[in-house]
């Protein structure tokens, strides 16, 4: 419990921001953010409290790490638990992966 409030306190703080990390770009609003990794480099950020990273890439399977758990999403399907956090990946080019992370919870 005490895990899910800190999340959602995180994800309120981290309203409409944006960000820069090694090989990523983060834009947040109050149901998680949205990460574009940078590929063919060792891309990662720092959302919601937890660091990320983008592993590997085969085909349309993105492989991440969160908060040190490998996690691997098949592009456009539902997202994938990890670490109390949704995980779903959006869209694969030859040049980046954009990942929905968020909290599950919705803003009313």
């Amino acid at each position: 419990m005490r895990r899910s409030l800190a999340l959602l306190l995180l994800a309120l703080a981290a309203t409409a921001c944006t960000a820069q990390g090694p090989g990523s770009t983060t834009n947040c609003d109050v149901s998680g953010c949205t990460v574009t990794f940078q590929r063919g480099v060792a891309a990662s950020a720092s959302i919601l409290g937890v660091d990320a990273k983008l592993v590997a890439v085969n085909g349309n399977l993105v492989t991440l790490e969160i908060a040190g758990q490998q996690v691997t999403v098949p592009a456009g399907e539902q997202g994938q638990a990890a670490e109390g956090l949704n995980v779903a990946v959006q869209e694969v080019t030859e040049q980046q992966v954009v990942v929905k992370i968020g909290t599950g919870l919705q803003p009313n």
